[in-house]
């Protein structure tokens, strides 16, 4: 046994094991652990360990010195030594659960979550960003806020500054957001994000051409971070712990940004240029019946978790053109949802699901639809076809005229309509309500077996 993995076993024994941790990090010097019950924790003896070279306590997480790059091997043997224990009855029934979930999974399904809880945690700011856009435009029409703008230029100025914010910083808070998950350095993360972004690109000639600042957009900045990764992982385990806190940083800076800028960046550039002309390509040229498609097949999407993989393509949307027109067809979905829910409201006769209708239609509205769809439309069935086809007649309205949204994702029903670019908010409205009577009416002559009180 190494000096790291009999350390890494020596600490587990002395925090009480797997079933006392309620979180477990590290810093660059520090092993960080949460417990459940502190009297299981033996603090003289960890003190005491080979290797321990101090103790910490702040709030409820005790922080245990192991020096400069021993910290994240430790931390990694731990969590290895963890999922490497003899397996228990419990264990198993979790395995088995698991197995049987994997195997029943959606192709791609494990790494479409990885992708898409690269971007979750920047729902709020994208909703901000896009509700504010969408104060600014209402109070730049004078038969809404008369001459707002003439006497306040300042005021819709600032505001513009605040909607705009979160554009000016995605790449940097994407590159932080995909190093957490792919288990690297979170300043690494959004260091080689800066350097993709840096204005300063534009200088630097290369085979004849200059570079481009923010080339391949979130796209080149995710296959660059898991690149960083990578090797940041490779040289943690070859580097000696004494020199590798300084070194490996530097080297994984040097190697990582000359591959980015060489090879990633322009891969991530072309895999972006793609994709944005394949959407442009398939709404400009496919109409109606590309709309009706992308929304009538959004909802089995989500409930596959394949939707997932589109986040990247509305980010990548907004950085191309500066408006999304994905997600407000994509939205229409869920409206059906409403239409659906509406016909089953006025048919059944079970109280209990009319209670549970009445209380997910107002959020339904709001564009929250797990409640209609997992209370109400997915569980008769028919019902559930009925929204998908409401919602596949709105999105062939919404691709036919052009509706977009100035917002990425997180944001989708009523609320939705303050994002929509100027000179499309009723078009929008007009789809929202056609695509309610649509999954009504489909709803009410599909029927539903109505379920015993």
């Amino acid at each position: 046994m190494d000096k790291t993995t009999a350390l890494a076993t020596e600490i587990l024994a002395g925090i009480g094991g797997e079933a006392n941790i309620s979180k477990l990090e590290n810093c660059m010097t520090r092993v960080r652990v949460e417990v459940k019950d502190e009297q299981q924790l033996m603090l003289a003896d960890l003190r005491n360990l080979d290797g321990i070279k101090g103790y910490i306590k702040q709030g409820e997480q005790h922080q245990f010195i192991v020096g400069p790059g021993a910290a994240a091997k430790v931390v990694d043997c731990m969590r290895s030594l963890l999922s490497d224990r003899p397996v228990t009855p419990q264990d198993e029934v979790a395995r088995n659960k698991a197995a049987a979930k994997a195997k029943y999974a959606a192709p791609m399904s494990e790494a479409l979550k990885k992708l898409a809880a690269v971007f979750i945690p920047l729902i709020p700011a994208f909703i901000a960003s896009g509700l504010i856009t969408g104060i600014i435009n209402l109070l730049k029409r004078p038969d809404i806020a008369g001459e707002f703008a003439v006497h306040y230029p300042n005021v819709l100025g600032l505001l513009a500054i605040f909607g705009s914010a979160v554009f000016a910083i995605m790449n940097i808070l994407v590159g932080v957001n995909a190093a957490r998950v792919f288990g690297g350095s979170q300043a690494m993360g959004g260091v080689m994000a800066g350097i993709l972004t840096s204005p300063a690109l534009a200088q630097i000639v290369l085979f004849g051409e200059p570079l481009q600042p923010g080339r391949g957009g979130v796209i080149a900045v995710l296959l660059v971070v898991a690149l960083m990764c990578w090797v940041e992982r490779r040289l943690r385990a070859w580097l000696p712990e004494s020199v590798e806190l300084i070194v490996n940083p530097l080297l994984t800076t040097l190697i990582t940004a000359s591959l980015a800028i060489l090879i990633v960046q322009p891969l991530g550039g072309y895999i972006s240029d793609a994709i944005v002309l394949g959407v442009n390509l398939a709404l400009d040229q496919g109409g109606l019946l590309v709309g009706a498609l992308l929304s009538g097949f959004f909802l089995p999407l989500v409930l596959s978790g394949l939707h997932q993989g589109l986040v990247p393509i509305h980010v990548e949307m907004v950085q191309a053109h500066g408006n999304n027109p994905l997600l407000p067809i994509l939205a229409m979905a869920g409206v059906g949802q409403v239409g659906a829910a509406l016909a089953v409201l006025l048919r059944t006769r079970n109280a209990r699901l009319k209670k549970v209708i009445k209380g997910a239609l107002p959020v339904g509205i709001l564009g929250i639809g797990e409640p209609l769809i997992f209370g109400v439309t997915l569980p008769l069935g028919r019902p559930f076809l009925g929204a998908c086809l409401g919602g596949a007649v709105g999105g062939a309205l919404i691709s036919y005229w052009k509706v977009a949204t100035v917002i990425t994702f997180g944001i989708s029903g009523l609320p939705l309509a303050l994002t929509i670019i100027a000179g499309k908010v009723m078009f929008y409205l007009t789809g929202c309500l056609i695509t309610v009577l649509a999954g009504f009416i489909f709803t009410w002559i599909l029927g539903f077996t109505d379920p015993e009180e």
